[in-house]
């Protein structure tokens, strides 16, 4: 019973994991250039089964054949690359990419980080930056001036989707490093939207409220026994 208790809470912390996950990618369906967040789930790694049967005493240790798995846990994440539609703004400082690649910009610690969020501004030099104020970077790596009439951005594809690592709000860097687009189709007056399926986010989010609640029972049918345990058969 106890072990069953551990299994649960193990089991709880994963829905958790993924509740939180769901409405994270859910709150931001309206966001430009935002890509949703998957987690994967696994069983934990099979423990060894034995018991003390062996021996003219039934007390030594014996090993039994095969394991047992006890818990899941969430064993990693991704972000999902693929591209969300494009969206007419008709705002002549909003750029979207028509493929699966990147704008690159440069933080305030001068790092070179990417995102698809097109939805720039211009500072008080008159140059194109993001929406928090990080440098939106030409071809060859210096800041553009929002008056270039068709600016040649510096586009990147990643060389390795799943290496994409989220850094917050929609920037991103990546552990596979990138390739430069050449000729890359930027289109002026457009956003790339989040690319979040709230169809199919839902659809999640009512299974991952129905395992809580299988759970739940199955706590409660626990808690229930080990309460005949203590209480009842302890008594006789």
């Amino acid at each position: 019973m106890i072990r069953g208790l551990d299994t649960l809470r193990a089991d709880f912390n994963v829905l958790q994991d993924r509740q939180q996950n769901l409405a994270s990618n859910i709150a931001n369906v309206n966001t430009s250039g935002y890509q949703q967040k998957e987690l994967f789930q696994s069983a934990m790694d099979d423990v060894s089964v034995h018991n003390y049967e062996n021996g003219p005493l039934n007390n030594q240790y014996n090993q039994l054949t095969g394991g047992i798995t006890w818990q899941n846990e969430i064993s990693g994440s991704r972000v999902d690359t693929s591209q969300g539609s494009l969206e007419k703004t008709g705002l002549s400082t909003d750029y979207a990419i028509n493929g699966n690649a990147y704008f690159a910009v440069q933080n305030n610690s001068g790092q070179t980080i990417y995102t698809k969020n097109g939805n720039f501004t211009t500072n008080a030099d008159n140059q194109l930056t993001t929406q928090d104020g990080y440098l939106v970077l030409n071809q060859n790596g210096e800041a553009i001036d929002a008056d270039t009439t068709n600016p040649q951005f510096l586009v990147v594809s990643f060389n390795d989707d799943n290496s994409a690592v989220n850094l917050g709000d929609t920037y991103y860097s990546t552990t596979g490093g990138v390739t430069q687009v050449t000729n890359p189709d930027v289109m002026q007056g457009y956003l790339t939207s989040s690319n979040v399926s709230m169809t199919d986010a839902i659809t999640q989010m009512m299974e991952t409220t129905r395992e809580f609640q299988s759970s739940q029972q199955v706590l409660s049918a626990t808690n229930t026994t080990l309460d005949k345990a203590v209480n009842t058969l302890g008594k006789a």
